[in-house]
């Protein structure tokens, strides 16, 4: 079978007619929050409901934290360093390479963050994280409780200051810089329990900050919520019958078709091509013609 639906004829040079998706592991409740470890030759990633963060190697898989506090979104600085989003406790979180973990943001002018759900990191050191309400909203995700922010996008600077960035969005999720950091792409997913726009938009980064947002592009299927850019400024965006490609304009090219609602994608292995997806209950990846961007 194939794998792949060419919608621009530039996507068929992307993939590779040989190169199968591949389920490397299964059975989990639903999966978020893939980051590459090239050094250590490992992917990390959420198991949301049951409290742990999953190690995946050519091995196999094992726990490697266990329990996350509800970790979601994970990304590594530019020490290398892990840096996750945390439902449980509300809060981003660096752990430091002596396994220590520190608190980088776990509130906002004297209020508790809702959720953090997905971080970046800005060639400043800065730290961009979205915080919806999800995480809260149910006792499935992390513990039902009371919100006291709008779901806002948050900047921590490199000397630890927290400004709310983006304040016009519904529940701001899945977030990713263009490879020449002139643009910010975040999806926008709604409010739990609503029906809000769904749709990835585009901001201008003027001065370090996020400008003139619009509409970037809309999913036809599900919604974007994982979102990656190769070095072309193609973003990669997660589905509900998968994961789409689309071209910097905004118009799709094309679609890697996944079993499963695909939650949030990431490029690793060691020429930066294999584009690892989780998608409820499984792990998969494939190899691209592409290399992702900012790709530890």
């Amino acid at each position: 079978m194939s794998f792949f639906e060419v919608i621009d004829p530039v996507f068929a040079t992307y993939v590779l007619g040989n190169a199968p998706l591949k389920r490397l592991a299964t059975g989990f409740d639903w999966v978020e929050g893939p980051v590459w470890f090239g050094d250590a030759g490992c992917l990390l990633f959420s198991d949301i409901p049951n409290n742990r963060i999953v190690r995946w190697n050519e091995e196999g898989i094992t726990t490697y934290r266990q329990p996350s506090n509800f970790a979601n979104g994970h990304t590594r600085d530019q020490q290398g360093r892990l840096v996750s989003c945390e439902h449980g406790t509300r809060r981003v979180t660096r752990t430091e390479l002596d396994g220590k973990v520190t608190v980088i943001a776990d509130s906002y002018q004297g209020k508790r963050l809702n959720s953090p759900n997905d971080v970046i990191v800005a060639a400043d050191g800065a730290i961009w994280f979205t915080d919806p309400h999800y995480g809260i909203m149910t006792d499935y995700e992390g513990t039902k409780s009371e919100q006291e922010l709008d779901c806002y996008v948050y900047r921590v600077s490199a000397d630890g200051n927290i400004e709310a960035v983006i304040t016009d969005m519904k529940a701001p999720n899945g977030l990713a810089f263009s490879p020449d950091g002139k643009r910010l792409y975040v999806a926008d997913t709604g409010r739990m329990f609503s029906s809000d726009p769904q749709h990835i938009r585009v901001f201008d980064m003027v001065d370090g900050l996020p400008v003139n947002g619009r509409i970037f592009h809309t999913i036809t299927a599900g919604c974007a919520d994982g979102i990656r850019l190769d070095s072309d400024g193609n973003l990669w965006s997660s589905a509900a019958d998968g994961v789409h490609c689309i071209a910097p304009d905004g118009h799709l090219m094309g679609k890697i078709l996944v079993p499963e609602t695909v939650s949030n994608i990431c490029f690793g292995g060691h020429a930066k091509n294999r584009l690892f997806i989780t998608a409820t209950t499984s792990l998969y990846s494939v190899i691209l013609n592409r290399r992702g961007v900012q790709v530890p």
